[in-house]
């Protein structure tokens, strides 16, 4: 399974930690919000999935949010208690819309009629391989209304008009900047190595996580920045790693050889030439 629909109805359930708005301005500033969420009997969930937020209840229904599961389930009580019918993922928001602003369900059930919309009633609901491209072309045209420009300079002949000054809440989100950086250093993991395509085939075509190399600490609100050089790929988990627990991709990366190192493990000639390019990003 490569993708799932999280519900979330705020008359039921509305616990976020903080409080909705203040996560929306999280990952709206840092890329990222971690959270635990039910799915019911749902055990069959794959850490590395898709997740979309479906926003529900009277006050306004429609998609509002993106992620990704970085967790096998585990029982409500804990992951080391017995399996249940009450089960919990961790997920890596890596979007979320402002209340008022969710993808009607209308426009759902139009643009993806492959999904029963009205029909979802709890979290963990499959989506089928052949829904997904129409889905994140769909996402892609609210939240990310940039598209690449395919007249962009070759990678390493960005002029200086190209180097743009962005607010420090978009750096990660910025569809020119992360096809830059795409097309400066390909789709592999700059830590683990990993690719989409490799793995998944054609549905994980043009899939990663671009992470800027800069802490936000250290950012103005109107830092200048170069995407091929402030700007590296990242997978969904080893995104969800450097923000969770802030280091260097670099770092990282140590730690994945040390692990690695320890483990014995041998790779195959395709990982090993990943694995290379992903020191030779970090250098």
């Amino acid at each position: 399974m490569t993708a799932i629909i999280l519900a979330w109805n705020p008359e039921v359930w509305d616990g976020w930690q903080p409080a909705y708005p203040e996560a929306v301005d999280v990952v709206a500033e840092t890329g990222l919000f971690p959270a635990s969420w039910s799915v019911g009997r749902y055990g069959h969930i794959q850490a590395g999935a898709e997740a979309w937020l479906l926003l529900q209840g009277r006050h306004g229904r429609g998609l509002i949010g993106h992620g990704t599961v970085t967790s096998e389930p585990y029982p409500a009580s804990g992951r080391s208690a017995p399996a249940g019918p009450g089960r919990y993922v961790d997920v890596a928001f890596d979007a979320l819309l402002p209340r008022g602003e969710a993808i009607p369900v209308g426009e759902l059930l139009d643009r993806v009629p492959g999904i029963r919309w009205k029909a979802i009633r709890g979290s963990g609901t499959a989506i089928k391989a052949e829904n997904e491209p129409a889905l994140r072309e769909l996402w892609a045209e609210h939240v990310l209304p940039d598209r690449p420009d395919p007249t962009l300079p070759a990678p390493g002949t960005f002029p200086e008009s190209a180097v743009t000054r962005v607010l420090a809440n978009r750096y990660e989100r910025n569809a020119r900047a992360r096809r830059a950086c795409i097309e400066q250093y390909g789709l592999s993991c700059a830590a683990c190595g990993f690719n989409f395509e490799a793995v998944y085939g054609e549905i994980g075509h043009d899939f990663i996580h671009v992470h800027h190399l800069v802490p936000l600490a250290q950012l103005g609100p109107g830092y200048e920045f170069d995407p091929l050089t402030d700007l590296v790929p990242l997978c969904a988990n080893c995104h969800a790693i450097v923000h969770i627990h802030p280091m260097s991709p670099a770092q990282l990366r140590r730690i994945i050889d040390s692990s690695r190192s320890i483990g014995g493990g041998v790779v195959s000639p395709e990982q090993e030439a990943s694995l290379n390019e992903a020191r030779r990003m970090l250098g």
